[in-house]
């Protein structure tokens, strides 16, 4: 067993791909957690809790 993940990119079980779907995938939960973050932040503000 190899430790360079890149040699093991077309087995199916590898869970991190260096893809298309795996960096759409990460992008989104990226810009979701951001969101949130910043909705927090508002609504503290909104809420006089800061």
């Amino acid at each position: 067993m190899t430790a360079d993940p890149k040699k093991n990119q077309h087995h199916e079980d590898y869970i991190l791909k260096d893809n298309k779907k795996t960096k759409l995938g990460a992008t989104f939960i990226i810009i979701v957690l951001i969101l949130l973050v910043i909705a927090v932040a508002v609504s503290g503000f909104y809420m006089e809790w800061w």
